[in-house]
């Protein structure tokens, strides 16, 4: 069956505080579920960061070792399957560890945090959300590259639609969570005032406010990958990538190499936010023109306008084609991961630059790679294999404009199946004076295509 616009479930199907003995419960501030009432647990949940409330953490079980299964999880995922029902559910919650069928958890890197919540007795260790009203605001529905398992690997596709396609498991209280949120929203860059002002953009009202903020649909996505499928993007064996994840990470999740019968694995890593400039639905329209951004985060130049790279002005110009596409009658999308640093961090990429700065004969193109290397081991692990993913999710199979010269961004959506028709670089006036380094090394090394206007030095990695 097709799914139809999710709707909120009725509340016999929200997910709720468990009261349940069997679900394990009973930190609970010294009383059991059981006999707690819905002030008391009302109480408990407005107490975060009060310290008279704090209570110290009591578990009553054991610690059980997830190495080995006692038995299977009753709930099965496969992957590429045509419904949500025949997909089955990513129970990664700890609230029901016998339905759990994933490695890892939610939240991403946000889970260590919440660990530090439980041990501080401000959180209920069995807490579960109430969804109502949390259903997306608008349709995303199945596109068919959610049916083919090669396509989308490292998401949850149907990952929204919790509460529409896994309503009879959330009846049963099972604790099934989306991961992946959709809201409508108001974005404001105090670029867009400047395009305003200097006429490269016109303020309609609908799409472009007259202060500069965009009226945009966005989708906070987590990582599910699905392994078998990420070791195929790579061309390695499953077992290798499984080894490697578990070895690189010190160990942190033994299921890894221990637990065969578990292939879905949410890494504990920032995710991803998609950004929508008009209707999402003519994202499968193969007759509007679609203008796209894929960003990766640079918390030095997107945030705090650091002049050394190009990335805030690479994606302040990708905003405004994806305005000026949606003001045409077409869609824009921004897609923004979070792989600060090339995915190799803040400390290393601050290192690179002083590497960078202080090397004889100063910061230049030709030896831009070659630091960055001596520091980290390896120019880049962005890795783009898994960046088209999200805009399979959204339904895309064609790019007009695709707001990079990257080869590496442009090869990974080609080979996905995306045609991509036009590649959109960023215009030389945009680009901060001491950031034409890093644009002629890109360039240097053949990873960035030149435009027909940039000096013919130049191509590499992110832009």
């Amino acid at each position: 069956m097709v799914l139809s616009a999710p709707v909120p479930v009725s509340d016999g199907g929200r997910a709720k505080i468990s009261s349940s003995p069997q679900d394990v419960s009973s930190f609970e501030f010294g009383k059991s579920p059981a006999t707690r009432t819905e002030t008391e647990m009302s109480k408990q949940m407005s107490a975060w960061g009060r310290d008279k409330n704090r209570g110290e953490y009591k578990p009553l079980t054991h610690v059980v070792l997830t190495t080995h299964p006692r038995r299977p999880s009753p709930y099965n995922v496969v992957w590429g399957a045509p419904t949500a029902q025949e997909r089955g559910p990513v129970i990664a919650t700890i609230t029901q560890p016998k339905n759990r069928n994933v490695i890892g958890t939610h939240n991403g890197s946000y889970s260590v945090y919440r660990s530090i919540a439980v041990a501080a007795g401000k959180m209920d260790p069995y807490f579960r959300p109430d969804l109502h009203n949390t259903a997306p605001p608008v349709l995303i529905p199945p596109s068919p590259s959610w049916f083919d398992p090669d396509k989308i690997v490292s998401m949850d596709p149907w990952g929204h639609l919790v509460l529409d396609g896994f309503e009879d498991l959330l009846s049963k209280e099972v604790d099934v969570r989306p991961t992946i949120a959709i809201t409508k929203a108001h974005i404001q860059m105090l670029e867009l005032v400047e395009a305003i002002d200097k006429g490269r953009l016109v303020a309609d009202g609908k799409i472009l406010n007259k202060d500069g903020s965009c009226v945009v649909t966005k989708a906070a996505i987590e990582h599910v990958w699905h392994l078998p499928g990420v070791a195929k993007r790579f061309g390695v064996s499953e077992a290798s990538l499984r080894r490697c994840m578990f070895e690189q990470t010190g160990g942190m999740f033994p299921e890894l190499v221990t637990r065969s019968d578990m292939n879905v694995f949410l890494p504990p890593i920032g995710g991803q936010t998609v950004y929508v400039f008009g209707p999402v639905e003519y994202c499968r329209d193969p007759s509007k023109k679609c203008t796209v951004r894929v960003h990766d985060e640079c918390n030095g130049s997107d945030v705090f306008g650091s002049d050394i790279c190009t990335c805030r002005p690479y994606l302040v110009h990708g905003i405004e084609e994806c305005v000026r596409t949606a003001q045409e009658g077409g869609v824009g999308v921004i897609v923004y991961f979070r792989k600060e640093g090339r995915s190799l961090g803040e400390v290393t990429k601050f290192l690179v630059y002083n590497a960078r700065k202080r090397q004889e004969g100063g910061d230049r193109a030709e030896t831009y790679f070659h630091r960055t290397a001596c520091v980290a081991g390896v120019e880049d692990m962005r890795f783009q294999e898994l960046m088209p993913d999200s805009l399979h999710w959204l339904g895309i199979t064609k790019i007009d404009d695709l707001i990079s010269m990257s080869d590496m961004k442009y090869n990974a959506i080609v080979d996905s199946g995306i045609e991509v028709r036009n590649r959109v670089a960023i215009p030389d006036e945009m680009i901060p004076a001491d950031a034409h380094v890093e644009i002629d090394a890109k360039m240097y090394a053949g990873e960035e295509k030149s435009p027909p206007l940039f000096p013919t030095l130049l191509i590499h990695l992110g832009s």
